[in-house]
């Protein structure tokens, strides 16, 4: 066995899912552990003696003695297949019924058992493929293994589970010969169940797909309707929708995206200091337990596909089909994007019923072959830093998916995405002035390469997930008696179910939000007068905010960087993200000027998270002698305009994480309560006033908005919309403020609706409640700045 193994290493290279199998998974190395393998195989258990090594578990090759008896550490289901003949029978129910009997005799006793998949390549194979090809069998001789190895040993994945408790197991089921024959059972769908997670579903044939989608009812009904619309032929129709699926479909090609794989840690590796991934376990077991998978990340670079893609991959899952705007669809980028996984999709469905039913047949087979999808639902990049309003379009397809009759659970997983430095960042900021937005192509993407540096940190954090059927049931408990008859028909209902889901996918990614050094530092700085602090002062600020995000978290999935104020400050000093400069007194940290816009992009990921705590800080400031019910109660008039621009998911827990925060700024020595009331202490009311300053901007926008308002609260939304964007570009102008979104129509677009749900808008406007949140507003606001905005209201 030693010379085997010595002889098998130099040819695989097996990665480990996950990377940290004890901490992750959370398998206890005090408690006797047994592996448990599909089938017996000698290469396998060398290549998981050295993935065992790597993560610190105990070698399958270790000797195992339970209370003085040997006992085999791995087990399998079934044995190795001969050159000639049938596979030999497994003694797995003899293994099974000793451990188990041990239990039975020795209370104290909780073996683990860890089921452990190995996988020589992730070729899916082909749908009404007659050759189960040489790499793809699942038992093969140790002849085709040497080829397996020779061909795909350097792409070996290595899947832990979660371990089993053979306590519990005897505890609850007893330890008679059924029970091993039944833990033999589950490991088999187990193990079937995450070869489909790691490959996906077999590939259909192209052509094929084409044909039957073409013979669909529903497009067979287009095809018809196009060509009396069009006065044309059914054939010259037909062909026509065979050209929109020749422009749509992917042609998904598990070579590349072996090759791809390859050439992005490359890339990566590269680039970045280190991807840092969380949540991803969820996912795995969601798509094992045969979930429909539908990713829905936030948009914040073109870097985002590639991105999403390898660390899918990278996890054990299978990359997703992946609905990609058609602009993209440029050689030899769309090629390769489409072997990728990509579809491509036009911008605007509207006047082309024909191309409209295309893809929405096209998405349904997706759907039904059991392929994960992804789609960015805010249908660009995001220009500002912040999430865009989401365009409901494949939400809409997805909800009609499941109405089709997919009883498949269908789950959305939020994902979001952060970088330390976005390449395309620049560029977005000549858009925000009006220049335009440049054509993909070919230059842009060597423009990019030649520019490739080390940019720092990447985040992928994926959020909670929602059930499709679950949330219709919550929404629509009688949705399936309304779409029985005709799941096609379009339900009164669906519009406001469609917005409403749209509305929490984007507060579920803004709750996966993730803080790093370069947001958090960004945050700090732009809050300051000159965007510029001693270098003391600001690790003193940031390890504030450090300890209150951590002490305070704003959800279960938001993470937080690692480290204090002092190795933050380091870090994004050494991305050359921020300038220090010297005088008499010290070092200074700032911004520079032709940086601060720049940096306003990496603030926005993360404003919704330090924005309560910022108008806690100010409101206490600003009113002296408040109780905390007055300030809650003041935080909260103000919360669902915050909601509604920041996609804010606190409604149900926002009275609760306000009482939080003001209790962490309490034991901070930063507020003090006395006979019920809350007083700022002073030797900490700079470091408030920091706080309290990166609610501004903001609060600003509502001061102008309002102030009109108020001034005439008969104005129609529109009018409303565009004064307020001219007074805000106005104040940028007179007061230096650097934040394009500042003056972003789409921002007060989103707020003046929120205003019209509020009743401060329409025919017969609430003016107290106007009034009201105006002076809540003005008064949080510098006298100068009060003054500016009357004056231009």
């Amino acid at each position: 066995m030693k010379g085997a193994r010595w002889l098998q290493k130099p040819v695989v290279n097996s990665r480990l899912v996950p990377e940290d199998p004890i901490a992750e998974l959370d398998i206890d190395t005090d408690r006797p552990l047994v592996y448990v393998m599909s089938h017996e195989s000698h290469s396998d258990l060398l290549a998981l003696h050295e993935a065992c090594l790597n993560a610190n578990l105990p070698s399958p090759l270790q000797p195992l003695e339970i209370k003085g008896q040997p006992v085999s550490r791995v087990v399998w289901l079934n044995g190795a297949t001969p050159l000639f003949g049938k596979a030999k029978k497994a003694d797995f129910l003899a293994r099974f019924e000793k451990l188990l009997s041990l239990h039975q005799q020795h209370d104290d006793l909780d073996v683990q058992v860890v089921p452990v998949s190995l996988m020589w390549g992730r070729d899916p194979g082909k749908e009404e493929s007659v050759s189960a090809t040489l790499l793809n069998k699942e038992q093969p001789t140790w002849l085709r293994k040497f080829f397996i190895l020779m061909m795909l040993g350097r792409d070996t994945f290595i899947r832990f589970s979660r371990p089993v408790s053979l306590r519990y197991m005897a505890d609850k089921h007893g330890t008679d010969d059924s029970i091993a024959q039944k833990l033999a059972r589950v490991a088999r769908v187990h193990f079937g169940r995450q070869r489909t997670v790691a490959t996906g579903p077999r590939l259909p044939d192209r052509d094929a797909l084409f044909r039957s989608l073409l013979a669909s009812k529903g497009l067979d009904e287009a095809i018809r309707d196009e060509a009396k619309s069009k006065n044309i032929s059914e054939e010259k129709a037909r062909e026509r929708a065979l050209e929109y699926l020749e422009e749509i479909a992917a042609d998904y090609s598990s070579n590349l995206i072996r090759i791809g794989e390859r050439l992005l840690s490359w890339i990566w590796n590269k680039i970045y200091k280190g991807i840092n991934v969380r949540g991803a376990e969820q996912v795995r077991q969601l798509s094992q337990d045969g979930h429909e998978i539908v990713f829905v990340p936030c948009h914040r670079s073109h870097m985002d596909y590639l991105l999403l893609s390898y660390i899918i991959y990278q996890q054990g899952m299978v990359p997703p089909h992946i609905a990609a705007g058609v602009n993209l669809n440029f050689w030899p980028a769309g090629p390769i994007f489409r072997q990728g996984g990509a579809f491509f999709i036009r911008r605007s469905f509207k006047g082309n019923k024909l191309y409209a039913e295309v893809f929405r047949e096209y998405l349904h087979q997706l759907f039904a072959r059991g392929y994960s999808i992804e789609y960015f639902c805010e249908g660009g990049r995001s220009r500002t830093g912040r999430l865009l309003p989401p365009k409901t379009g494949m939400i809409a397809m997805t909800i009609q998916t499941v109405l089709r009759g997919i009883e498949r659970p269908v789950t959305l997983v939020p994902i979001y995405l952060g970088y330390d430095h976005v390449m395309e960042v620049s560029t977005y900021h000549k858009e925000l002035k009006g220049k335009k937005k440049e054509k993909e192509g070919m230059l842009q993407v060597l423009s990019a390469i030649k520019k490739l540096r080390n940019y720092g940190e990447g985040y992928v954090n994926f959020g909670q997930p929602i059930t499709v059927h679950q949330f219709l049931n919550d929404k629509v408990p009688n949705w399936r008696q309304d779409t029985q008859a005709d799941p096609d028909q379009r339900q009164p209902w669906l519009t406001p179910v469609v917005n409403e889901l749209a509305g929490q996918l984007m507060c579920n990614i803004n709750d996966a939000a993730a803080v790093s050094a370069v947001t958090l530092t960004a945050t700090t700085l732009l809050a300051t007068p000159q965007h510029a602090m001693a270098r003391a002062t600001l690790e003193k600020q940031l390890d504030f905010y450090l300890k209150l995000l951590q002490a305070v978290p704003y959800t279960p999935y938001t993470t937080l960087t690692e480290g204090d104020g002092k190795s933050i400050l380091k870090t994004v000093l050494d991305l050359e993200k921020f300038q220090l400069s010297q005088d008499g007194l010290g070092e200074i940290v700032s911004i520079a000027d032709n940086q601060a816009i720049t940096m306003t992009y990496y603030r926005n990921n993360i404003l919704h998270l330090m924005i309560l705590p910022s108008l806690i800080a100010s409101l206490a400031l600003k009113s002296d002698h408040l109780n905390r019910s007055q300030l809650i109660d003041q935080a909260s008039e103000l919360y669902p305009l915050l909601q509604a621009e920041l996609f804010m998911g606190l409604e149900g827990e926002l009275e609760e994480y306000l009482h939080a925060v003001i209790n962490e700024l309490i034991n901070n020595g930063h507020l003090e309560e006395y006979d019920d009331r809350l007083r700022v202490v002073e030797s900490h009311r700079n470091a408030l006033m920091q706080l309290g300053a990166i609610s501004q901007e903001t609060l600003q926008r509502y001061a102008i908005l309002l102030s009109r308002l108020q001034a005439e609260p008969q104005i129609e939304r529109g009018a409303l919309e565009k004064e307020s964007t001219k007074l805000a570009e106005r104040l940028c102008k007179l007061h230096g403020t650097s934040a394009p979104e500042f003056f972003d129509k789409k921002v007060f677009n989103t707020l003046t609706l929120r205003l019209k749900e509020m009743g401060c808008i329409g025919d017969k406007p609430d003016t107290d409640k106007i009034k009201a949140l105006a002076q809540l507003v003005l008064k949080q606001l510098p006298v100068s700045m009060r003054a500016s905005i009357n004056q231009v209201s």
